[in-house]
Formats: C-alpha cells, structure tokens, sequence
C-alpha cells in the first residue's frame, strides 16, 4: 500500500465528524450512567434480574465510551492517531461485550432454573421503552461520524451502542409480558440471543473487523497487489 494510501486511512480528527463524536460520546456517559443508577435502583426493588443486568450494561456502555472520548479527545488536541493505542481500545470494548454476554448468559440460566417471578417494574418498563427509542438513534449517529472519519474505534463503539438497543428491546418486551401475562421464561431466552450477538460484535472488535473501509481491502484483492486485509495488520 502507497504511503499516501496508508495516510488517508488514518482517523481524521480535524473535520465536523470528529467533533460530532465527541458529543456523541459525552452524551451516552452522561445517559448511562443516569440510566444505569435507575435500572440497578428499580431492578434490585421489583427483584427484576434482566433490570439489574440492563443497568450493568449501561455500566459497560459508559466505560467503553470513555475509552472512546478520552482518545478522541488526545488526537483533536494535536496528537497523532496512534494504532497501537486504538487497537488496545477495541481489545477493550470487545472485553466489555464478553462480559456482558457471559454475565447475560449465567443470570439466564439460573431464572430459568429457579424460574424466578420478579415484582412489575413500572420504572423499568418506561426507562427501556425510552431507550429503545435513543439508543438506535444514537447508534446511528455514532457509525455515520464513525465512517465520515474513517474510525475503526467510533464505528466498535457504535456497534456497541446497537448492542444496547437490543438489549433495550430484550429487557422491555421480558417486562411487560411479565407485567401482562406473567411470562418469566422470554427475557432469558431474549438474553442468549444478545449474548450471541455480544460474543459476535466482540470477536469482530477483537480482531478488528468491524469496518473494511478504512484502507484495508478485503482478500479478494489482485494477487501481489500491496493491501491489507481486515485479518493481518490492520486490526
């Protein structure tokens, strides 16, 4: 690959996106850290596992956003994109989807088998029906600015903010059937279909396949042509 090629694909820091992503940043910390405390608040009251976990992940949500903005941060101020530390940061958000997934997976099997009968959560149901409204919205925002500035790292953490989104309609659609027909056994299942998902967004992050559009050509490229692929050097 040309030097200059190798260069384009580098973050850019210097436009609107970049800019666009640190608010975007801000404002999920700022969110889950608010809905966090509700959901493990009114989850820990109603005996509601699934709302205990929601909150858990908007824990996991606004560590990884922190990972995010405290690196977009450095680089708007003048410092150079560096790999190595962006690779370390998606090895990090790919962690914070295996927990997630683990932790979903055990508390889904213990309900179960003890087929746990939490109280109706009112609270809950209105903080996830809220979510399930900004969280597909925000992860939007987030992959555009993400793919505007060629960043493998805000697009991960996109693909993060969808995870949520999800979990937003898992936790949501477990409630109020609870609340509606006593079901207890569809937020468990719910939960081991994003826990597939989790594990399926973290190896991608780990490996750093998210996104094939930031210099990498995919292995289908001419034979002794200079690329990369998304599974050598550019993850």
């Amino acid at each position: 690959m040309s030097t200059e090629n190798t260069t384009t694909a580098l973050p850019d820091v210097t436009g609107r996106a970049a800019h666009r992503a640190v608010r975007y940043a801000k404002f999920t910390i700022g969110y889950n850290v608010i809905e966090g405390i509700i959901a493990i608040s009114a989850g820990a009251v109603a005996g509601a596992v699934s709302l205990i976990g929601f909150g858990v992940d908007s824990g996991i949500e606004v560590a990884a956003a922190v990972v995010v903005l405290v690196r977009l941060l450095a680089e708007i101020k003048g410092g150079e994109p560096d790999e190595a530390k962006e690779r370390r940061a998606l090895k990090f958000i790919a962690i914070t989807f295996f927990a997630l997934a683990a932790y979903v997976t055990v508390e889904g099997i213990r309900d179960l088998v003890a087929g746990e009968k939490p109280d109706t959560s009112l609270v809950g149901i209105v903080l996830t029906g809220v979510s399930i409204i900004i969280m597909p919205w925000l992860a939007r925002a987030k992959r555009r600015a993400g793919q505007e500035m060629n960043s493998r790292l805000v697009v991960a953490d996109a693909a993060e903010t969808k995870l949520c989104a999800w979990l937003s309609v898992s936790t949501f659609a477990g409630l109020v059937a609870f609340a509606l027909f006593g079901w207890t056994w569809l937020d468990p299942v719910a939960g081991f279909v994003i826990a597939a998902f989790a594990v399926m967004e973290g190896k991608e992050a780990w490996e750093g396949e998210l996104v094939c559009d930031d210099g990498c050509e995919d292995d289908k490229a001419p034979v002794g042509a200079e690329t990369k692929s998304c599974s050598d050097d550019c993850h």
